[in-house]
């Protein structure tokens, strides 16, 4: 049987693209995948130990589930801790890094990389704005913007766009202050911009993120839009 691999962030960079593995019978456990897949390609070793293994986009952490033919597996490294790296895909309290996140994205390949950043303006729809407060579900939220990433990258994936990576800021931000930072680096600016404005749309549509808006007269929770998940499933943590 065969089985499609997708791989993300480092580990794309690694083997260069997605695989496709065979294995005898019509199914293969997660545990025997993974250690099928440390068998043939060594480089891969060091990393597999914390990845996560995700079957058509759902979690799998039973090493004893079945992958089955015509199955779709992710290989998912760890979005934080560990290594002291900067993650592709973060929802913190603390200030942004512009410069971590663009550095994060950019390959000798691409180029253009473009950092969209979202900014705490002064006003809204009329009237003035002294702060904003965001407020997450923070391990949903850096699963969402994962699952975000895989959406565009396959989008785009015929155009040459390499990386994609997204943090976003909660508590209180002030006016000036970044609360969004996505990065994105292709072959080409067009579509480095155009992946860029696709993924913050769909940001807005996905991420379980919620603002509060602090204003002369008080403070309100500003109206979001009903959740838009990726058509393909359900989010993944990258």
């Amino acid at each position: 049987m065969q089985v499609k691999v997708m791989l993300f962030a480092g580990l794309r960079e690694l083997l260069g693209s997605e695989l496709v593995e065979g294995f005898e019978g019509d199914e293969v456990s997660v545990s025997e995948f993974r250690l099928r897949l440390g068998e043939r390609y060594p480089q891969l070793g060091p990393h597999l130990e914390c990845a996560a293994i995700a079957v058509n986009e759902e979690y799998v952490r039973d090493g004893s589930a079945a992958i089955h033919a015509g199955d779709v597996v992710a290989l998912i490294p760890p979005v934080s801790g560990g290594s002291g790296e900067t993650p592709h895909f973060l929802v913190t309290a603390d200030p942004l890094d512009r410069d971590a996140l663009r550095e994060l994205v950019r390959t000798d390949e691409a180029g253009a990389v473009v950092l969209f950043e979202g900014i705490v303006r002064n006003h809204h729809q009329g009237h003035a704005v002294l702060r904003l407060e965001y407020e997450a579900y923070p391990s949903m939220a850096e699963k969402q913007l994962a699952a975000v990433a895989r959406e565009v990258l396959e989008e785009f994936g015929e155009r040459e766009v390499y990386d994609l990576a997204a943090h976003h800021r909660t508590g209180t931000i002030e006016i000036g202050e970044a609360s969004l930072l996505v990065a994105v680096s292709a072959a080409h600016r067009r579509d480095a911009f155009e992946a860029a404005l696709r993924a913050v749309d769909r940001i807005k549509e996905t991420v379980p993120v919620w603002k509060k808006e602090y204003g002369p007269e008080g403070a309100v929770w500003q109206e979001g839009v009903e959740p838009s998940p990726s058509a393909t499933g359900t989010a993944q943590r990258l």
